[in-house]
């Protein structure tokens, strides 16, 4: 059984402006989907310059942190927000909603498909493999912060870890869970997809089914929050919830790609 290290979330003061790891980790993550959207824009059949990359990347962390926080406040904290407005901008505590990011990151995908005459599944399907990374940096600093820990896991579980600020049971470090499965995994899994040229819409068909179910299975190892608690059967959480729509938009696109007599390419 591990023991949280107890990570200090500040990882530089200069003066009075303080760092903090988290704020770091999205900052590697959006440095990751930059260099390897420039590398996939590279690629022989890519019809992507490095300028417009560049500038898909400024959309898209508008999208995720404006995205992110406002669902975060609408999906889990809307009670915080309305007693005191200005948790709205205290990014740096944490308080990051996947699937709010997500609607911002569809938002901010639409208009640069307008303003730059794409289609925009082939913004989409350009996207889809650069976020699992990104995704990973922002779990790895869930973890340094100490938050979204897991529900409570058997005591001989290798790596079950007692969180010593919240209690002191074993608990399932659900938070490098996601790392693993909705970050590592789900990157490799998207390199190898598109290692070939795919239909339009196939791309983000299987980003949506690869995410939406590993997050669904590893909810089932989280601790819900605990103003929310969870919606049924003491199982089935918020977070399980907003991920259903995901895995099934995810397999009507990729039936939709490779349904009978579909030519089109991205």
């Amino acid at each position: 059984m591990l023991v949280f290290p107890n990570i200090n979330p500040v990882a530089l003061e200069l003066g009075p402006v303080a760092i903090h790891w988290y704020g770091i980790m999205y900052v590697l993550g959006f440095l990751a989907a930059w260099r390897l959207g420039l590398f996939y824009a590279r690629r022989p059949y890519s019809v992507w310059t490095g300028q417009q990359v560049n500038d898909l990347i400024f959309y898209g962390m508008l999208g995720v942190i404006l995205g992110g926080r406002i669902g975060y406040i609408l999906f889990f904290d809307l009670s915080s927000f309305i007693s005191n407005p200005v948790t709205m901008l205290q990014v740096w505590q944490g308080g990051m909603s996947f699937h709010g990011g997500l609607l911002g990151v569809i938002i901010a995908m639409l208009l640069f498909a307008r303003r730059n005459n794409k289609s925009f599944f082939t913004v989409a399907d350009f996207v889809a493999p650069l976020v699992p990374l990104g995704y990973f940096a922002g779990r790895i600093g869930n973890f340094i912060n100490g938050e979204l820990w897991g529900r409570v896991a058997p005591a001989e579980l290798p790596w079950a870890m007692v969180f010593p600020h919240v209690d002191q049971l074993p608990r399932h470090p659900s938070m490098l869970y996601q790392a693993l499965l909705e970050g590592l995994v789900l990157f490799a899994l998207l390199w190898w997809f598109t290692l070939q040229r795919r239909p339009s819409m196939a791309v983000s068909g299987v980003f949506l089914i690869g995410m939406g179910g590993f997050r669904i299975f590893n909810e089932g190892f989280r601790e819900p929050d605990a103003h929310i608690g969870y919606i049924a059967f003491d199982w089935f959480t918020m977070g399980q919830l907003l991920s259903v729509p995901m895995w099934v938009i995810g397999v009507i696109l990729f039936w939709l790609a490779y349904r009978p007599a579909k030519s089109a390419v991205r």
